[in-house]
């Protein structure tokens, strides 16, 4: 956890000014590896990081993790940090806002890849009337009609909603009262049982 909360405040005099230079001198001794000046710094700054996190990323979960990745790249990079271009703060800063930006994009693609797999998968196999128009005996029928009903209710509906009603994962989810990951899950289960049937039909 962040635990900003419980962050250790220093308890002496000083103002803003007092505050950066201690930041600095922390970092210099960070950057020459010393862990008790870091676990020191870690509790000046990670409450910014954590709202710079938060302020792009809005979740909790991936705000708590990003916000670590961040301390650990200070951790890493110490030695990298230009005291001309700004302070300590504002560095950490910048690193929280950019990694929690590739956080976005990472998240966006990976909708996105999930998007075509699943266009394509339920192009090939889950549409009953497109399939039974490639069978070509009783005995492919009767496998095909045997792997729908091998379906739960659920997994069907899923199916249904995101290729033939253009939802996206999100949409079911909502539609169907379920989990996002839930419906993920129901779909592509449901895909790889249909593949499956149609390999063996091929065969």
């Amino acid at each position: 956890m962040v635990g900003v909360g419980a962050a250790r405040r220093s308890s002496g005099p000083g103002g803003p000014g007092d505050a950066r230079q201690r930041e600095a001198d922390l970092l210099a001794l960070v950057a020459a590896g010393d862990q008790g000046a870091f676990a020191e710094l870690y509790d000046l700054i990670v409450g910014k990081v954590h709202a710079v996190v938060v302020a792009v990323l809005r979740d909790p979960a991936q705000s708590e993790e990003v916000t670590q990745e961040v301390m650990v790249e200070i951790w890493r990079s110490a030695a990298r940090h230009d005291s001309s271009r700004g302070s300590v703060r504002t560095w950490a800063a910048t690193l929280a806002h950019r990694r929690a930006v590739d956080r976005v994009r990472s998240s966006q693609a990976a909708r996105n890849r999930d998007e075509v797999d699943l266009r394509r998968g339920t192009a090939q196999a889950a549409n009953p009337d497109e399939v039974s128009e490639q069978v070509e005996s009783g005995e492919e029928h009767r496998m095909l009609g045997e792997a729908l009903e091998s379906l739960s209710p659920t997994q069907l509906e899923s199916i249904r909603l995101a290729y033939f009603g253009g939802y996206t994962y999100r949409e079911v989810a909502d539609r169907l009262g379920a989990p996002e990951g839930t419906v993920k899950t129901r779909i592509r289960d449901g895909l790889a049982r249909l593949r499956s049937a149609m390999e063996v039909a091929d065969v």
